[in-house]
C-alpha cells in the first residue's frame, strides 16, 4: 500500500512539473539590445515555470508579421509610434504590454568630428519607414539643419521640409542597412540597436543624439488574446524588474536608458 501511495504521489510530482514547464513564450527581437536582455531574464523566468525561446530577426516587419500571425507570442523591438504606423498600414491589431527602454536615436559620420563641418550638399542617409525617417529629420531639425513644414509630425519625409539651408541631399534606406552604408555618406541617422551592432558607441560617436526624455520607448507587443496571460505578464514584469533596471545601466552605459 505505501508503495502504491509512493508511485501515485511520484506521478503527480512528475505531472505538475510537466505541466509549468510546458508553460512556453516564443519572442521575435532585434540582436541588440533586445534579445540580450530577454536572454538577461530567461533563469529567473525558467524559476517563475516559464520557458523563454527568443528568435533574432534583422528586420523591422517580420517580427510584427510573425506574431500577428500567431506563429509567435510577442515581440520586443519597436516603439509606439512605429507600432501605431504599422497597424494602420497593415490592417494589424497588435498591443503594447508594456514599456522597457529607450534607445536614443543618433547621427554618425566616419568623414567629419561635428555637424558644424557637414558642407554644403552633403549627403544623408534616415530609416525609410514612416517612424524612424520621421525621427531622423526631427533630430536634424532639433540640430538645426532643417526645418519641417510642419515641426513635429513624427511620420515626416523629406518632402515635408521647408527649409534646407546647406542642400542637403536625402537618401532613405532600410533601417538594418545604414551602419553598412557609413562610410558611403556624409552622415547617417541610426536605430540604436544597428548602431550598437556595429561596434558604434552612441554616447561616444553620436555627433547630436536624443535626450533620455524620447518619447519613443521600445516595448513588449503582443496580440490582444494573449496580453493578458500569466507567462505574458511574468514576462512583462521581468523586463521592469530593478535588476533589468541595473543590468541596462551597467551594459550599455547611456547607449540604452531604462524607462521605468
Amino acid at each position: 500500500m505505501k508503495l502504491k501511495q509512493l508511485l501515485v504521489a511520484l506521478t503527480t510530482l512528475a505531472a505538475v512539473s510537466v505541466v509549468q514547464a510546458a508553460d512556453k513564450l516564443s519572442i521575435a527581437a532585434t540582436a541588440v539590445p533586445h534579445a540580450e536582455i530577454l536572454e538577461f531574464v530567461k533563469p529567473q523566468l525558467m524559476a517563475d515555470g516559464v520557458e523563454l525561446q527568443v528568435k533574432v530577426f534583422t528586420d523591422y516587419v517580420q517580427p510584427n508579421i510573425q506574431v500577428a500571425q500567431e506563429r509567435m507570442d510577442a515581440n520586443f523591438f519597436q516603439h509606439q509610434p512605429y507600432l501605431t504606423e504599422f497597424n494602420a498600414g497593415k490592417g494589424t491589431s497588435l498591443v503594447s504590454v508594456v514599456g522597457v527602454h529607450v534607445e536614443p536615436f543618433g547621427a554618425y559620420s566616419s568623414k567629419i568630428n561635428a555637424l558644424d563641418a557637414l558642407e554644403d550638399g552633403a549627403t544623408v542617409a534616415i530609416p525609410n519607414d514612416p517612424t524612424n525617417g520621421g525621427r531622423a529629420l526631427l533630430l536634424l531639425q532639433q540640430a538645426g539643419l532643417i526645418t519641417l513644414a510642419d515641426s513635429g509630425k513624427i511620420t515626416a519625409t523629406p518632402r515635408d521640409i521647408a527649409d534646407n539651408p546647406k542642400g542637403l541631399e536625402f537618401y532613405e534606406l532600410e533601417a538594418a542597412t545604414l551602419p553598412r552604408v557609413l562610410n558611403q555618406v556624409d552622415l547617417a541617422l541610426i536605430n540604436t540597436n544597428y548602431a550598437l551592432e556595429a561596434g558604434l558607441n552612441p554616447a561616444a560617436d553620436a555627433l547630436v543624439i536624443e535626450g533620455a526624455e524620447s518619447p519613443y520607448v521600445n516595448i513588449l507587443v503582443s496580440r490582444e488574446d494573449n496580453r493578458e496571460s500569466a507567462a505574458m505578464q511574468k514576462l512583462a514584469q521581468a523586463l521592469t524588474s530593478d535588476a533589468v533596471k541595473s543590468f541596462i545601466q551597467e551594459k550599455y552605459q547611456g547607449a540604452v536608458v531604462p524607462a521605468f
